[in-house]
């Protein structure tokens, strides 16, 4: 099964990456398993340093820009060794999601429980949306 990813965030106006083609082995019966399967495939290409197997591996222009006018920009060069736990990634990952910090959509259905089932044709659009925190005062 194929199906294409696209990360969102709502601080900006565009995608942050275009469409990126995943391929799943078994087809994902809940999101549970979708996000399971989406964070190992990152750490596996984190781990063997291929870049091109991660889909938050590279910065665009925009992103370049904002990095910047911060002062550093960070790029996909690993200067830690360390290799990251796979387990503790997709801990992270799903608790991430349950502290309402992104969301999911498949076509255009949010999908808001990690254990329901979800129903996913062939060359469907995933969206993940990063959901930003405001800060300062309220007063």
């Amino acid at each position: 099964m194929k199906i294409f990813i696209t990360v969102k965030s709502l601080a900006k106006r565009k995608r942050y990456i275009d469409r990126v083609i995943f391929e799943f082995a078994t087809k994902p019966c809940t999101l549970k398993e979708l996000i399971t399967a989406i964070v190992t495939k990152n750490v596996t290409g984190f781990r063997v340093g291929d870049a091109s197997d991660q889909f938050f591996g590279f910065l665009p222009a925009s992103e370049i820009e904002m990095q910047a006018s911060s002062g550093k920009v960070g790029f996909t060069h690993k200067y830690n060794s360390k290799k990251e736990d796979l387990q503790q990634s997709i801990v992270t990952a799903i608790t991430a999601f349950e502290d309402g910090l992104y969301k999911v959509f498949i076509g255009e259905e949010e999908i808001e429980q990690l254990d329901s089932p979800i129903l996913m044709q062939d060359e469907d659009v995933v969206t993940f949306i990063r959901v930003t925190m405001l800060a300062g005062r309220i007063w």
